[in-house]
């Protein structure tokens, strides 16, 4: 009989890896079944690939399949969530989080994480009381507003202000702002599940305030304006301003309610960038209710601010689904910091990292790229790093149309495609996302942090060929 050599022959057992100093020390800082498990997972992986293998496959030594065990644990067990640095050029980038909180917004949230704190205790009388206090007063200040109060995204805002205000009764609504945004929030939906009836006027391009007139009734519950964060209707249009469908609110005893989705607090035209609704005006003009992000251009954290008279703001804190849709006190936290620093225009500037990105000069982002150019070039997989001029964007469904100019890093890879090299960089700890336009990977400057520009430079300087099959054996 032919003699057939055993192609796992060469396989440690499972107990001979964790005997291995790189498994052991994974096992004294980790947890020992992960570490088990990972080796079993890791050596029936490695099996398949011999067995379905055309021809002989080179077979690691102990110690080296236990580095690369030890090594592909390690990656496989990072958390889903965790740091990126956003190389993209969009900077409310919806997928990455969106606005970076400012120090002091961190700051506050680790005070209050770490121990107990006044959420709902009035420490003064030592009694019961409402956690929305500890954003409610700013939220005023900033915008003008009688009364507010806080739920967890714009989009419950919306649902729990429908529901307080309109359910069982039609909110009028023109269809040109039938919204629907990402991850298919739908407005009509929206209403539907708040128990409000949808009343479409006017068309697509042009409503007028006789259409709003002719659709009030007896039934008639609110009028609704939705701001078209992520689209823009141009050319033959029309929409009626704010000040009139007050004055119609007004005349019919009917609350309006101004849904300004990415929630400005300042005028951002000093930014270059125009026509985004400011939270202030709104109610300057008369809203009944403002609703608005928190997370989009006021850069805190993802909550959903309602604003308005105190009348309409208590109907809707006493509505039951508020329960459901309220913030924690991180969220409280975070936002009552960065609400602060408003109060001091450059110092916001300098301290929210979205105002602190929007700001940035065109030079100082050329003298960052050019720094950071020079000191990729020359790494194991750059062929070329070149500055070159582009645009960002805002994202996060603001300004669709109007775009920021930057600077970047355009990188061509050696030895590897563009894909390959972005994957690695985007799986890497920490994850650099940039994005790839003509064969070439930029790294934007408008939206890196400079505190990261060093982390970068060392990233791409020790990258390495990496074999992506999922067992460290060379293809």
């Amino acid at each position: 009989m032919p003699n057939v050599t055993n192609p796992f022959r060469g396989l440690p057992s499972v107990n001979q890896l964790l005997e291995s100093p790189p498994l052991k020390s994974l096992v004294n800082s980790a947890n020992h079944n992960m570490v088990v498990g990972g080796v079993r997972t890791f050596l029936d992986r490695l099996r398949t690939q011999i067995s379905s293998a055309a021809e002989d496959v080179h077979i690691p030594t102990p110690q080296e399949l236990a580095e690369k065990i030890a090594s592909w644990i390690s990656t496989e067990d990072q958390p889903v969530l965790r740091q990126v640095i956003n190389a993209t050029g969009v900077i409310l980038h919806t997928g990455l989080g969106r606005a970076p909180l400012a120090d002091e917004a961190i700051g506050e949230m680790n005070t209050v994480a770490r121990g107990y704190a006044s959420l709902e205790i009035d420490l003064k009388s030592g009694k019961r009381s409402q956690r929305d206090l500890a954003v409610r007063r700013l939220i005023c200040e900033m915008t003008g507003a009688a009364s507010a109060t806080v739920v967890n995204n714009n989009a419950a805002a919306t649902m729990l202000t429908l529901s307080a205000i309109g359910a069982g009764k039609e909110v009028i609504v023109s269809r040109g702002q039938l919204v629907e945004i990402g991850g298919s929030y739908r407005l009509p939906d929206v209403m539907e599940c708040s128990g409000a009836r949808l009343r479409e006027i006017g068309t697509t391009n042009k409503t007028h305030l006789s259409d709003y007139e002719n659709a009030i009734n007896e039934n008639t519950g609110a009028i609704l304006r939705v701001h078209p964060s992520n689209f823009r209707v141009v050319g033959f249009t029309y929409d009626v301003p704010l000040p009139d469908l007050v004055k119609l609110g007004h005349k019919h005893r009917l609350p309006v309610i101004d849904d300004v989705g990415s929630g400005a607090l300042i005028d951002f035209s000093q930014f270059g960038l125009t026509d985004e609704p400011i939270v202030f005006d709104s109610i300057e003009q008369g809203a009944s209710v403002v609703l608005f992000s928190g997370d989009k251009l006021v850069g805190g954290p993802q909550c959903g601010i309602i604003a308005g008279d105190s009348e309409w703001i208590e109907k809707i804190k006493k509505h039951p689904m508020t329960r459901a849709m309220r913030v924690d006190k991180l969220t409280l936290a975070a936002l009552a910091a960065t609400l602060r620093l408003y109060r001091d225009p450059e110092a916001a500037r300098q301290k929210i990292p979205l105002l602190l990105m929007l700001s940035t000069s065109l030079d100082n982002l050329k003298l960052r790229a050019e720094r950071l150019a020079a000191q990729i070039q020359g790494g194991p997989l750059v062929q070329s790093a070149q500055p070159v001029e582009s645009t960002s964007t805002l994202g996060g469904g603001s300004l669709p149309t109007q775009y920021l100019p930057t600077w970047c890093v355009a990188i061509e890879p050696r030895d590897i495609t563009v894909d390959e090299f972005a994957r690695q960089l985007r799986t890497g700890t920490p994850a650099i996302f940039g994005r790839i336009q003509n064969d070439q990977l930029l790294l934007d400057l408008r939206t890196i942090l400079p505190r990261h520009d060093v982390t970068i430079t060392d990233k791409i300087g020790s990258a390495k060929v990496q074999n992506t099959n999922g067992t460290g054996i060379t293809d």
